[in-house]
C-alpha cells in the first residue's frame, strides 16, 4: 500500500461536540454507548471528556463486542459490570442481550453513540448501532450519534448486498459489503429506511471528505478491536473474513489477521499460481507459512498465501474473497470445508456472512468467480442510488 500524506486533522463529532459546550446533551442524564476507540484528537477518551462536563451527568455505560474497554476477544460473551476506571455501571450488549433493556435505561434521558466502526457490513458495532437505535425509539429517548470517519472512504461501494431475511448480528441491515457511510449516515439511513421514527441528532465531522481513508484525517489509528491491528487489516477484512466460514485459518492467532489464510494441507503454490492468474487489480499474493497461537489450527504449521496491498484505490476486497474460495475449493476438492451450523444458529457461518446461501450455493455450482462479482452490480447500483439522500459530506 503506497505511503499517503495525512491531510489536515479531521475533527470528529466529539471534538466538536465539547468544542461547542455539549449543547446537544447539555442538562441530561447521558447513556454512553462506547468504546476503547472514542478518542477525540488528542486522544482523550469520550468518557473522561464528559465525566469532566458541568452540565452533564453520565449515568451508565453501553459496550458492544470486546466491551467497553475494548479487551475481550472476538465472539467472548461479556458481562454487565462496574467500570473500573469510572465506577459507572458499564452495561453488556454482547452477552445475555444486543440491546439496552428498560432496566439499563432507568437513569438515562438521552442515549449518545460513539465508536469508531469499521465501515464494512460482517461488524457487529453496525448491529450494536441498529439494536440501540431501535430500543431508543421504543423508550422514546433521543439519541445521539457523534460522527466519525468511514476507516475504507466514503466512495467505493463492494460486495454482494445482504438477502432479505438473513438479517443477523454480523449483518443487521441490508446493505453491501462495503457501503461507504460514516457512523451517522448510516444510523440516518437505518432510521429512516426503517421507518422507526427515533428523535435522531447527528453531531457531524468538520473536515472529513468521501474520498479520504482513516491515515489521511490526520488522527492517530488505534486498534479498533484484538484482531483488528492495522488499517492494511481492515483494508482486507472485507474479503478474506470470508474465510471465517471454512475451515482454513484466516490469521487469527497470528500478527497479522485477515493479511494471510492457509492450512497444514494447503498446496501454498498452486493457491499463489491461481491467485496470480486472476490478475486482480490493487493486490500481489506471496506464499507463506505461519503457526496460529490460537483459533483453528493452532500450534500447528499453516502452509499459506499472503495478501499484500499494492493500490488500495483499485483493490476489490469483497472480489478478492470471492476468488480465494473459488481457488481453495478447485485447488482442494476433498479437504475444502464450510464450517457446519453451530449451536447458536441454524445457517452456514459462511451464509451469515455472505448475508444469505447464494454465495455458498453458486461456489459449491462451480460458478466463475468473475461471474459472481459482476451479478452483484444491480443491487450495487440500486444501493448507491438509494444512499444518497442520507449522505453528509462531498
Amino acid at each position: 500500500m503506497p505511503a499517503t500524506e495525512p491531510g489536515p486533522l479531521v475533527e470528529t463529532g466529539l471534538d466538536r461536540l465539547v468544542r461547542e459546550g455539549c449543547a446537544a446533551i447539555k442538562g441530561r442524564r447521558v447513556g454512553l454507548i462506547t468504546n476503547h476507540s472514542a478518542v477525540n484528537r488528542r486522544l482523550d477518551h469520550a468518557i473522561d471528556l464528559l465525566l469532566a462536563h458541568p452540565d452533564i451527568r453520565l449515568t451508565a455505560l453501553f459496550g458492544p463486542e470486546h466491551g467497553v474497554r475494548g479487551s475481550a476477544q472476538a465472539g467472548e460473551e461479556v458481562g454487565s459490570e462496574v467500570d473500573g476506571q469510572t465506577g459507572l455501571p458499564a452495561h453488556s450488549l454482547y452477552g445475555d442481550t444486543y440491546r439496552p433493556t428498560p432496566e439499563m435505561l432507568r437513569d438515562v434521558e438521552c442515549l449518545v453513540y460513539d465508536i469508531q466502526n469499521y465501515g464494512v457490513r460482517y461488524e457487529t458495532y453496525a448491529s450494536t448501532l441498529l439494536h440501540c437505535l431501535r430500543a431508543a425509539a421504543e423508550a422514546r429517548l433521543p439519541f445521539v450519534v457523534l460522527d466519525r470517519p468511514n476507516p475504507l472512504n466514503g466512495v467505493a461501494v463492494q460486495g454482494n448486498m445482504l438477502e432479505s431475511g438473513w438479517e443477523s448480528f454480523v449483518g443487521a441491515f441490508r446493505s453491501p459489503v462495503r457501503h461507504g457511510l460514516t457512523v451517522g449516515e448510516h444510523a440516518g439511513m437505518m432510521n429512516a429506511e426503517l421507518a422507526l421514527g427515533l428523535d435522531l441528532t447527528v453531531i457531524p465531522m468538520r473536515g472529513w471528505r468521501r474520498a479520504m481513508w482513516y491515515d489521511q484525517t490526520g488522527s492517530p489509528w488505534m486498534p479498533l478491536s484484538p484482531n483488528m491491528p492495522t488499517l492494511t487489516t481492515l483494508i482486507l477484512y472485507p474479503g478474506t473474513c470470508l474465510l471465517e466460514g471454512t475451515n482454513l485459518s484466516e490469521g487469527r492467532g497470528t500478527t497479522i489477521p485477515f493479511e494471510v489464510v492457509g492450512a497444514p494441507w494447503l498446496r501454498a503454490e498452486a493457491l499463489l499460481r491461481r491467485l496470480r492468474a486472476a490478475n486482480l487489480p490493487g493486490v500481489g499474493f506471496r506464499s507463506t507459512a505461519f503457526v496460529p497461537v490460537f483459533s483453528k489450527h493452532a500450534g500447528h504449521v499453516c502452509q499459506g498465501v499472503q495478501m499484500h496491498i499494492l493500490d488500495r484505490d483499485r483493490l476489490d476486497a469483497p472480489a478478492l474473497g470471492v476468488h480465494l474460495l473459488a481457488a481453495l475449493r478447485e485447488i482442494h476438492p476433498v479437504e475444502f470445508a464450510w464450517r457446519p451450523p453451530g449451536k447458536e444458529s441454524d445457517h452456514y457461518p459462511v451464509d451469515l456472512l455472505a448475508g444469505g446461501s447464494r454465495l455458498r450455493e453458486e461456489l459449491d455450482g462451480s460458478l466463475e468467480a468473475d461471474q459472481i462479482v459482476v451479478s452483484w452490480n444491480p443491487d450495487l447500483r440500486s444501493f448507491q442510488n438509494a444512499r444518497k439522500a442520507y449522505l453528509l459530506y462531498e
